[in-house]
C-alpha cells in the first residue's frame, strides 16, 4: 500500500449493505401503500413506533380484544379515552361504531392527524388538560402509561382518576402491580397483552371492574 488513506473510510460489509437496501425499499413499499387508495389511516403501522418515546404498539389481536372490551365497558353511547394507548384507538375507530365516542390523549403530536380526537398530553403535566374535557366524563378509561416507573403511573394516574366515570383498564409491567393497586386500586385480569414486536418485560392487564377479560 503507498499510503493509509483508504483505511479510514469505513467499508459496509455486504450483508449490512443488503439488510439496509431491504429496510429501505420496506420503507418505500410502506410509503407506496400509504398513498394508495386502500390506505386506512386508523390501522396499527400507519404511524410507525417510535422507541425514543417509548412506544410499541399491540397486536392487531390484543387492540382488537381490548377495543372489545372498552365498548362493552362503556356501554351503548359511551364515551371512551385512550390515554397513551393509540393502537387501541385506532382499533375502536376502525370499527366505525356510531354506538360510542372515542378521543385519544397522546404526547406524540403525528397523531394529531386524528383530528379534534387529538388531546396532546404530556403524564409530567396530568392535569393540564383542555377546558372542554369535563372531569368524570368517560365511562372507561384505557391507559398504558409509556413508562415502568412509579413516578410515571403516579401521575398517569392523576390524569385517569380525573376523566373516568369509575371503569379503568390499564396496561402496564408486570412488575408495576403493587403501584397498579395502591394508585388506581385495579387488578390484574387473565387476558395477556401482546406486542406487535416482542417486549422484554412481561406485561399485564388490569382492571377495576367485573370484566370480559377474565
Amino acid at each position: 500500500k503507498m499510503d493509509g488513506d483508504d483505511d479510514d473510510i469505513p467499508q459496509l460489509s455486504s450483508h449490512t449493505l443488503a439488510a439496509l437496501q431491504e429496510f429501505y425499499l420496506e420503507q418505500q413499499q410502506r410509503e407506496g401503500m400509504k398513498t394508495s387508495q386502500g390506505f386506512n389511516q386508523y390501522s396499527i403501522g400507519s404511524i410507525e413506533e417510535d422507541w425514543q418515546l417509548s412506544q410499541f404498539w399491540y397486536s392487531d389481536e390484543t387492540a382488537s380484544c381490548l377495543a372489545k372490551e372498552a365498548v362493552m365497558a362503556a356501554g351503548k353511547g359511551g364515551r371512551i379515552a385512550c390515554v397513551s394507548a393509540p393502537s387501541v384507538y385506532q382499533k375502536l375507530k376502525e370499527q366505525d361504531g356510531k354506538d360510542f365516542s372515542v378521543c385519544i390523549l397522546e404526547y406524540d403530536r403525528r397523531f394529531s392527524v386524528y383530528g379534534e380526537e387529538f388531546i396532546f398530553y404530556d403524564y409530567n403535566q396530568p392535569l393540564n388538560l383542555p377546558e372542554n374535557l369535563q372531569p368524570h366524563s368517560f365511562d372507561i378509561v384505557i391507559a398504558d402509561p409509556p413508562y415502568l416507573s412509579e413516578e410515571c403511573l403516579q401521575k398517569t394516574a392523576e390524569t385517569i382518576k380525573y376523566l373516568t366515570k369509575g371503569k379503568i383498564l390499564l396496561c402496564t409491567g408486570a412488575i408495576m402491580e403493587e403501584q397498579a393497586a395502591k394508585h388506581l386500586g385495579v387488578k390484574i385480569c387473565k387476558f395477556i397483552p401482546k406486542h406487535s414486536r416482542n417486549l422484554a418485560n412481561e406485561f399485564w392487564c388490569y382492571v377495576n371492574y367485573a370484566s370480559g377479560l377474565d
